[in-house]
């Protein structure tokens, strides 16, 4: 056992890694691009609009970080390409991603009371699953390649899923199956590469509970900061009583990136305060 902490914190440390976060300008992306860029990495902070992603990473950059801005939609595989020779043009090396970029649309999401045959908008359904599902499998073939290439395969990717991959809220459908397809992608897609490529190329996801974010802030608080009636129903089914901390999410994404958790690939990470463990009873 080492008489200091250098062994422990070589196993939490990205020093000289190259971390790309899609979504980074949200919520749970930002802390996650700012937990990584703490733990030493070099981070590149993906998002649609170039002004956020900017903003972002001129808040890390004053933290000392190594950070770039990047435009470009996580649907758009010449986009993403751009964006990573400038990534490898910039830093040389693609170490991490973390497909952080996801999210809702109104017209997936049921009316209180609104019939299932009549309410769930097919169209609004298939962009909620384009945006999680496929949104997280372009980027993993992107920004994986790099990591593959040169003989060096070795790398980490971190999908984002949800409590409601596993356990489908009410009215909420296209979400719910787009996250069950995420988790089932993370798996596929690590034991894939590590067979092809060895045991240096890893794939895991983090299952958030509940988090106040941009797109659900108004379900789950009123403007005076009250809990709604499906606030209400969240933390009672939260053995910790309380929603999460965006930079609790951004410290599971380190550990999964970093050396201690060097045989962990495969897995789905409950970031949930207890609800995934929780019977109701």
């Amino acid at each position: 056992m080492q008489e200091n902490g250098s062994g422990l914190e070589e196993m939490f440390s990205l020093e000289g890694r190259v971390a790309v976060v899609t979504g980074g300008t949200g919520v749970l992306g930002g802390a996650i691009a700012a937990g990584l860029a703490r733990a030493g990495a070099r981070v590149g902070v993906l998002g649609r609009r170039p002004g956020r992603a900017e903003r972002v990473a001129a808040r890390l950059a004053a933290e000392g970080a190594g950070v770039l801005a990047l435009r470009a939609d996580v649907l758009d595989e010449e986009q993403l390409l751009r964006v990573r020779e400038e990534v490898l043009e910039r830093w040389g090396r693609v170490d991490i991603l973390v497909n952080a970029a996801g999210g809702n649309v109104p017209g997936a999401v049921l009316e209180a009371g609104e019939d299932v045959f009549r309410g769930l908008g097919i169209e609004s359904f298939r962009e909620v699953l384009d945006l999680n599902l496929f949104g997280t499998v372009l980027p993993s073939l992107v920004f994986g390649e790099a990591m593959a290439a040169g003989g060096r395969a070795e790398g980490c990717v971190v999908n984002v899923s949800s409590m409601a991959a596993v356990r489908p809220l009410s009215r909420v459908a296209g979400y719910s199956a787009a996250k069950a397809a995420v988790e089932n992608f993370t798996r596929w897609l690590a034991v894939e590469l590590a067979r092809r490529y060895g045991p240096g190329m890893r794939v895991n996801a983090v299952a958030p509970g509940f988090f106040l974010g941009e797109q659900n802030r108004e379900l789950l608080v009123d403007d005076e900061g009250n809990l709604t009636a499906r606030g209400r129903a969240v933390i009672e089914h939260t053995p910790m009583g309380r929603f999460g901390k965006p930079e609790e999410l951004a410290g599971a994404v380190v550990w999964l990136c970093g050396p201690g958790a060097s045989f962990v690939t495969g897995a789905v990470v409950p970031v949930d305060g207890g609800f995934s463990a929780f019977g109701g009873v």
